[in-house]
């Protein structure tokens, strides 16, 4: 491997047409990543594909989180920066190019980020998430509206930090950045960077009550113990506003879906 990036791709191999659209984007792209791809020992398919592209292979530990850690850890001393995207999820045309040279530009810098499109099952815009620098800001407290596909780490921060916490079920993304801002500054690239596949198995998409409940018990291992007190104040009013996005990006793919169905 001899890359400057290093993204990992988790999966269990149950969506070989995703799964090569995201290593296709990954490809594509103009800066040069080594992929290391964690799935189980018996998605054949999936290890073929992988093989093919010329992706590393590494055996599935059992949960995503873990996933993630077990695929950074493989990476080696040309490595400087790191992420994870989810097998569904696409690079979009300059991803790393924009990164790369946000975090280059600055060693105080540890992470980069852009904006995210959603799309549904066909590929088709739904919504684009774009809060820009106001993202990093609100992060403590507020919805994480930093895109996790798409952004890239810093390795160095990210060993700093140990990586994503494997107790977490759905927010170690939010933890990672959290802990993250103690190492250095977020920065945004001001682009579009990447796309969030937004369909029913998506594991934040099916369990929305359960996510928000871990979100913000994981905001508050980080707030004063003053502002712990004080949370309740504006936990709710982040939680409706969360859910009224869901809904909306939802209502919005059934109504594609409807269309698609009527003109088809």
């Amino acid at each position: 491997m001899s890359a400057p990036v290093l993204l990992v791709v988790p999966t269990l191999g149950r969506r070989l047409d995703f799964l090569q659209q995201t290593l296709d984007s990954i490809a594509a792209q103009d800066v040069a990543a080594d992929v290391v791809l964690v799935t189980p020992r018996d998605a054949t398919a999936a290890r073929d594909l992988a093989a093919d592209r010329g992706a590393r292979v590494v055996d599935d530990p059992g949960s995503l989180p873990a996933a993630v850690n077990v695929g950074v850890a493989t990476a080696g001393p040309d490595h400087r920066y790191v992420n994870w995207i989810g097998d569904d999820d696409l690079l979009a045309p300059g991803s790393l190019a924009s990164t790369t040279r946000a975090l280059s530009a600055d060693r105080g810098r540890v992470v980069a980020y852009g904006a995210c499109a959603y799309i549904d099952d066909q590929g088709r815009h739904l919504w684009t998430s774009q809060a820009g620098r106001w993202a990093q800001r609100i992060l403590p407290w507020g919805p994480d509206l930093i895109p996790q596909p798409g952004m890239l780490v810093r390795l160095d921060a990210w060993q700093a930090v140990g990586g994503v916490d494997a107790s977490l079920r759905f927010a170690f993304d939010l933890d990672l950045l959290l802990k993250l801002r103690r190492q250095g500054s977020f920065v945004d690239v001001g682009t579009v960077v990447s796309s969030f596949r937004w369909h029913p198995d998506s594991l934040t998409v099916s369990d929305r009550t359960t996510s928000l409940d871990e979100s913000e018990a994981v905001k508050r291992r980080y707030l004063s113990a003053r502002a712990r007190r004080l949370s309740w104040l504006w936990e709710q009013p982040v939680r409706v506003a969360t859910r009224a996005a869901a809904r909306e990006v939802t209502r919005r793919a059934r109504q594609r879906s409807r269309t698609e169905n009527t003109s088809g």
